[in-house]
């Protein structure tokens, strides 16, 4: 069995990881983190957890946490991610950390979009990116692994194909995505209380949401060019789940139908991507870790669609993706029944 640590483990993501590990044959769930005062049981602060977990959500030291885990899930802010990540692996753990701190390849350009000075700089652009339908071949055995953002787990797979067999332009790419209330986070915010998101739509940070960049790196790398996408969030009324509507310009005279056997090729092998014919809806994907994806020709655009839960395939469950595979398990083990 493999010791398991969680850090920040008070969060929605982290609950979601908590169930799906509770169900895994090869994990034993030995610590819980928290920076709250005391040390609350994990039932009292996810009371679904009832009889199912008996632990405390600590304030661990790290070298606490390492004696106590050989992998761990670091589920905390950005900035306080990389404050703790060095000493872990120095401590000899693996980590798959679920925050936005080692996803970036340029210190310059983490610093630009989260407003810190990244203490950690030489891992960036050393750490694989750990989107498994895209890299499962670099994340086997890996020491640390950035777990992607939601948005551009979202993104990244439904635009990949098109972009990687040059398909569609890399430029004027219009991402319209919206995301279910949990995507904020467990912590109290005025946008995100029952009167103000109850029965309306709005959209946020527009031109300067932290994923922006995150998607223009990896689509780059994917095509092999240099891919600029407009991204647009939109806060939704509803828990959870991710929808994409993404705008592109064709490059040849591809057909609709060519366009869908484009994207079930390139996703032949990859049991979590679902390319289906319907439009798909979040309530499709809900509690799963699957990506729904289809594509429609509208003159000379692809419109394709793209669908995820924003708890699982958005954090926990690939998560736990890539746990598997630096492991050396099936990717799959613990996610299908």
């Amino acid at each position: 069995m493999v010791k398991v640590a969680i850090l920040g483990a008070t969060g929605y993501a982290a609950l979601e990881l908590i169930k799906i590990l509770l169900a895994h044959p090869e994990v034993e769930i030995t610590a819980l983190t928290t920076r709250q005062k005391g040390s609350p049981h994990v039932q009292t602060i996810h009371p679904s957890l009832h009889g199912r977990l008996d632990l405390t959500c600590d304030n661990l030291t790290t070298d606490e946490i390492c004696e106590k885990a050989d992998v761990v899930f670091c589920a905390l802010p950005h900035k306080a991610s990389m404050e703790v990540i060095p000493q872990l692996l120095a401590g000899g753990c693996k980590v798959v950390d679920l925050s936005a701190d080692y996803r970036l390849n340029d210190p310059g350009v983490y610093e630009q979009w989260y407003g810190e000075v990244h203490t950690d700089p030489t891992r960036l652009g050393n750490t694989v990116y750990g989107l498994p339908e895209i890299w499962s071949d670099r994340i086997p055995g890996s020491e640390l692994v950035a777990n992607p953002g939601c948005y551009t787990s979202t993104s990244i797979l439904g635009l990949a194909p098109l972009i990687a067999g040059g398909h569609i332009e890399p430029t004027g790419i219009f991402i319209d995505a919206k995301s279910g209330i949990s995507g904020a986070g467990r912590g109290p915010k005025l946008t995100t209380l029952y009167p103000e998101c109850n029965e309306s739509v709005a959209a946020y940070s527009v031109g300067r949401h932290r994923h922006t960049p995150e998607i223009n790196q990896i689509l780059s790398e994917v095509g092999g060019c240099q891919v600029d996408v407009v991204f647009t969030p939109h806060l939704m009324p509803m828990d959870r789940g991710i929808l994409c509507s993404m705008y592109t310009k064709l490059k040849s005279a591809i057909t609709e139908d060519e366009l869908l056997d484009v994207m079930r090729k390139y996703y032949s092998d990859k049991p979590f991507v679902r390319i289906v014919e319907h439009l798909p809806a979040t309530k499709d994907v809900t509690g799963s870790n699957f990506c729904d994806i289809t594509v429609r020709r509208v003159g000379d655009n692809a419109i394709i669609f793209s669908c995820t839960d924003n708890l699982i395939k958005g954090a926990a469950g690939v998560a736990v993706q890539n746990f598997n595979l630096v492991c050396g398990f099936e990717e799959t083990l613990g996610l299908l029944p």
